[in-house]
């Protein structure tokens, strides 16, 4: 696997690529000295964020400055995906002076992050999701397709605003194996895909995704390339990674906090900067 340094932080990527950073990873609840899920996608001049588990909000500044972030999107209500929004938004008020930082999340998540931090306005200019909803954020296309899980919920694919047909990436939030990256109906070149366990747990009936069931689903659906995240803290990587590129049929990654990924316009996919290897095949 390639490792570089990246330049340092709010470098954005080079034209016509979509750089995708792991700020947390962990499943459900956070490892030890581990954040639960948080991801940075930067394309363009554009820098989101994308859930925000515990721990994301101190990891993700070792990328961007807060004051460099253009939107965030929280794809459901449950705690290991928004939490540190609470964080955010501290930080918007009463330290960089900012207002109308525009957040996409279901209106449950709304809610329950009232009860945390009051109202959120005029601070986060709250947009309800919505399935196949299209939106745009700065240089960053986004849409939506609501999946199986316990919740409402929405997975995403973002390309370049600009670029419809350019480089992809998927992510599929928590779902069950009721839904695929298929529901998209067009090209993936990268999915983030949770893998919550492995495949002995899958008798359990548990609205999560199996390290197999998420290769499955990724060949099935014609992804490129496949990076497995959201496991639990006590699965092992390295079984993961063997599990999900059987199923897969090619080498996958497990994601990790601190990695950076970039795919440009042709859909390779470029490991710049890895905390450790997370690939099997």
């Amino acid at each position: 696997m390639s490792e570089v340094t990246v330049g340092g932080p709010d470098d954005g990527p080079p034209p016509g690529v979509l750089r995708l950073t792991v700020c947390g990873s962990s499943g459900s609840y956070p490892g030890p000295g581990g954040a639960c899920s948080g991801y940075l996608v930067q394309g363009g001049a554009t820098a989101v964020v994308i859930d925000l588990g515990p721990g994301v909000l101190a990891n993700l500044q070792r990328h961007v400055p807060l004051a460099a972030l253009d939107g965030g999107v929280l794809t459901h209500a449950h705690p290991d995906h928004w939490v540190d929004l609470t964080g955010l938004e501290v930080a918007y008020t009463y330290d960089l002076g900012r207002s109308g930082f525009p957040v996409f999340g279901t209106g449950e998540t709304a809610a329950k992050a009232e009860v945390v931090s009051g109202d959120l306005a005029p601070t986060l200019d709250w947009h309800d999701l919505a399935d196949r909803q299209r939106f745009v954020i700065g240089d960053l296309a986004f849409e939506t397709s609501r999946t199986v899980h316990y919740v409402e919920t929405y997975a995403l694919r973002i390309t370049l605003a600009d670029a419809p047909d350019g480089p992809s990436l998927a992510y599929s939030a928590d779902t069950g194996p009721g839904w695929s990256f298929a529901a998209f109906g067009a090209p993936i070149d990268v999915a983030l895909c949770e893998a919550t366990f492995c495949a002995d747990m899958e008798p359990a009936g548990i609205a999560h995704l199996s390290a197999r069931q998420a290769g499955t689903m990724a060949a099935d659906a014609g992804v490129r390339h496949l990076v497995l995240t959201h496991l639990f803290p006590g699965v092992a990587h390295q079984d993961a990674a063997a599990e999900g590129a059987a199923a897969f049929g090619r080498p996958v990654h497990v994601a990790r906090d601190g990695d950076v990924f970039e795919v440009d316009a042709d859909g390779a996919l470029r490991v710049v900067g890895v905390e450790s290897s997370g690939a099997a095949g």
